[in-house]
C-alpha cells in the first residue's frame, strides 16, 4: 500500500554529492549531532527552512538534568519511569539521567546562556511529575530559542559543516538493507542524491497530524515516514502527548503556555471559576501531562465549554514578568494580562513519544541510519514524556550517535540504483485539501480520546487517501502530505491494536491500564508488518 520511494529515480542520471555524514534537521538534535560529528568528519546539514526555524526554537520550559547535591540521577530516573507509565526502557533512562549533566555542560560551553539568579547560580524550576527542581531555562521562557541561537552560531562557524537551508529530504536511499544517503529537493525544485556513509534523521515530530497543535508548520512526520519506507522499525506511535495548556482565544494561534507556569504556582479553573485538579490526581496541577489534559477535557465536557482557565494572578507581577516574559508578551498582544487575567487554555497536540526505533547509540534497524530527538524512539519517554526530558535526550543520544558513526567503515562503491513505478499526473491542489481532511480525521478520531468505532472510521478514510501515493509529486507540500498520511496510518493502526489506556493513549472503550496483556510495545515495519515486544520498565 505504501511504496518504497515517493519518487522515481535513477542514480546514474541524478546530480550527485558526497559527504561523510548527512544530518537531516536543524533543531537541537541535528545541530548538536552535526557539531560533534564535525570534530572528525565532514557533515552536510539539511535544514527544511532556515537554520533558525525548528521545533526546538519553540521549546519554552527548559532542559532537565541533575545539577544540585539535593537531587540525584536516581530521583530523575524514578520520576521519568513513573511518568512513562510502565513502558520506558530502564536502560535508556539510565543513560539519560547519568549522561545528561555532562551534555548540559557542553551546551553551556557551546555558548548557551541559561538564566542565573543574583548570586550567579543557575535558576532551577520544577514541572509536572518532577520531584525536584532540576530544570534549567533561558530568557525566562525561551530556552529552545537560546539553545538554537548558540548551536546555530557554532554550526555556521564550523569548517567541516556545510548547511543546505530550504532543502527538503525526500527519501532515504538503501542498498542491501543499508542506508547509503538521501534524495534531496533543492529550493528551485531539482532533485539530487546525497551519498553518505551515515545518515542521521533529526527531523522533529509529527505535530501537524492534528488541526490544533503547538508545533510549527514544519513538523510533518518526515523522518518517521522516510525511515518506515526505508525498512526501519517504528515503535510506540500511538502515544501522542497533548499539552494541557495551549492558548485558546479568538484570533490567536494555539500558543503554548508552558508547564513551568503551573510549576511556579498557577492553578486550573473551569469556566465557573472552580479549581478542579484535586478531583483527578493528588499532584493536582503538577500531575503528569496526560492526566492533566484529560482532566481538562472532562471539565470542558461537564461545563459545556471549549476551554478552562489558567490562573497565576495570585503570584507577584515581578515573578510573572521575570519568569515568563515571552508568554506574557504574547498574551498581552491579545489583550490578556497574566498579572490580572485568567488565561483561557485547552489541550493541543504537542509531542509524539514514539517514532523511529533506535538502540542505545541512536542506530535504527536499518544499518547506517540513525535517528535523534523527537523523531526517534529511544525508550526514554515510554507512554508519556516527563516534562523537559526531550532536550536532554537529544544531546545525550546525539553524543552517542557521534561516537558510533566514528566507528563505521567506509561505504562500498554503489551500483546503479534506481526505482520506477507507474504514477498518475500530479494533483497538488487536491493534496493540500486532503491534508486538512487528514488533520480533522486525526483530531476527531485519533486524538485525546479514542474508540474502536472512530479508529476504524479514520483508517477507512485514510486508506482511500492512499491513491495519492501513486500521483507524481514534485513540491514540498505534497511530499509532506504523503509523510503525514504514512504517520497517521501507523498511529491509527497502533491505537486500534492497543486495547487499553496508558499514558498518551486513551481508549474510552478500554479505559483502564492492562499490565497483564499490554505492558508491551507495538512495532511496525514495511517489511514484516506489526509485532509486539515486551516492555522493560521496572517501575509502575
Amino acid at each position: 500500500m505504501i511504496p518504497r520511494y515517493t519518487i522515481d529515480f535513477d542514480l546514474e542520471n541524478l546530480p550527485r554529492r558526497k559527504t561523510d555524514v548527512v544530518v537531516v534537521g536543524a533543531g537541537i538534535a541535528g545541530l548538536y549531532t552535526a557539531l560533534r560529528v564535525s570534530e572528525y568528519a565532514e557533515v552536510i546539514l539539511i535544514s527544511k527552512k532556515s537554520l533558525d526555524d525548528s521545533n526546538t526554537r519553540w521549546a519554552q520550559g527548559g532542559i532537565a538534568a541533575v545539577t544540585l547535591k539535593s537531587d540525584s540521577p536516581a530521583l530523575h530516573r524514578q520520576d521519568t519511569l513513573i511518568a512513562g507509565a510502565g513502558l520506558c526502557s530502564a536502560e535508556a533512562v539510565n543513560v539519560l539521567v547519568h549522561e545528561g549533566p555532562e551534555r548540559l555542560k557542553e551546551l553551556i560551553a557551546y555558548g548557551t546562556q541559561f538564566d542565573k539568579d543574583a548570586k550567579g547560580r543557575y535558576e532551577l524550576t520544577k514541572e509536572g511529575a518532577h520531584s525536584q527542581r532540576r530544570i534549567l531555562h533561558a530568557q525566562g521562557d525561551a530556552t529552545g530559542a537560546e539553545i538554537v541561537r548558540a548551536l546555530s552560531e557554532r554550526v555556521r562557524e564550523a569548517a567541516n559543516i556545510t548547511v543546505l537551508e530550504n532543502h527538503f529530504a525526500i527519501d532515504v536511499v538503501t542498498h542491501e538493507g543499508e542506508c547509503v544517503g538521501v534524495l534531496v529537493l533543492k529550493p528551485e525544485g531539482e532533485v539530487f542524491f546525497l551519498e553518505a556513509r551515515a545518515t542521521v534523521l533529526a527531523t522533529g515530530g509529527a505535530g501537524q497530524l492534528y488541526r490544533y497543535t503547538t508545533n510549527p508548520e514544519i513538523a510533518t512526520a518526515d523522518g518517521i515516514a522516510m525511515a518506515y519506507r526505508a525498512g526501519a522499525e517504528i515503535k510506540d506511535v500511538e502515544f501522542i502527548q497533548f499539552h494541557p495548556t495551549a492558548l485558546y482565544y479568538p484570533g490567536a494561534p494555539r500558543f503554548l503556555i508552558s508547564e513551568a507556569v503551573r510549576g511556579e504556582g498557577a492553578i486550573l479553573r473551569n469556566i465557573n471559576g472552580e479549581r478542579f485538579m484535586e478531583k483527578y490526581h493528588p499532584l493536582k496541577e503538577l500531575a503528569p501531562r496526560d492526566i492533566v489534559a484529560r482532566a481538562i477535557v472532562s471539565e470542558m465536557e461537564r461545563t459545556n465549554s471549549s476551554y478552562v482557565y489558567l490562573d497565576i494572578t495570585h503570584e507577584s507581577e515581578e515573578l510573572i514578568k521575570h519568569r515568563f516574559p515571552n508568554i506574557y508578551r504574547v498574551c498581552l498582544q491579545y489583550g490578556l494580562d497574566m498579572v490580572t487575567d485568567w488565561i483561557p487554555v485547552s489541550p493541543a497536540c504537542h509531542y509524539i513519544m514514539g517514532g523511529v526505533r533506535t538502540d542505545l547509540f541512536g542506530e535504527t534497524s536499518t544499518r547506517r541510519l540513525f535517528a535523534c530527538g523527537e523523531v526517534s524512539c529511544t525508550g526514554v519517554h515510554g507512554a508519556n514524556r516527563l516534562a523537559s526530558n526531550s532536550l536532554s535526550e537529544a544531546v545525550v543520544f546525539g553524543h552517542r550517535i557521534a561516537g558510533r558513526i566514528k566507528e563505521l567503515p567506509p561505504l562500498d562503491p554503489l551500483p546503479a540504483l534506481s526505482f520506477h513505478e507507474p504514477k498518475r499526473a500530479s494533483r497538488t491542489a487536491n493534496t493540500i485539501q486532503q491534508r486538512v481532511k487528514l488533520q480533522k480525521l486525526m483530531l476527531r478520531h485519533v486524538g485525546l480520546k479514542r474508540h474502536e468505532r472512530g479508529l476504524l472510521k479514520a483508517r477507512e478514510e485514510m486508506e482511500k487517501m492512499t491513491r495519492y501515493y501513486y500521483y507524481q509529486v514534485h513540491d514540498r507540500e505534497s511530499f509532506e502530505f504523503l509523510n503525514l498520511l504514512t504517520a497517521a496510518m501507523l498511529t491509527t493502526q497502533a491505537a486500534l491494536l492497543r486495547e487499553e489506556s496508558r499514558g498518551g493513549h486513551y481508549r474510552t472503550d478500554f479505559p483502564n491500564k492492562d499490565d497483564l496483556i499490554w505492558r508491551k510495545h507495538i512495532i511496525q515495519s514495511i517489511d514484516y508488518g506489526v509485532r509486539e515486544e515486551s516492555g522493560s520498565s521496572d517501575v509502575e
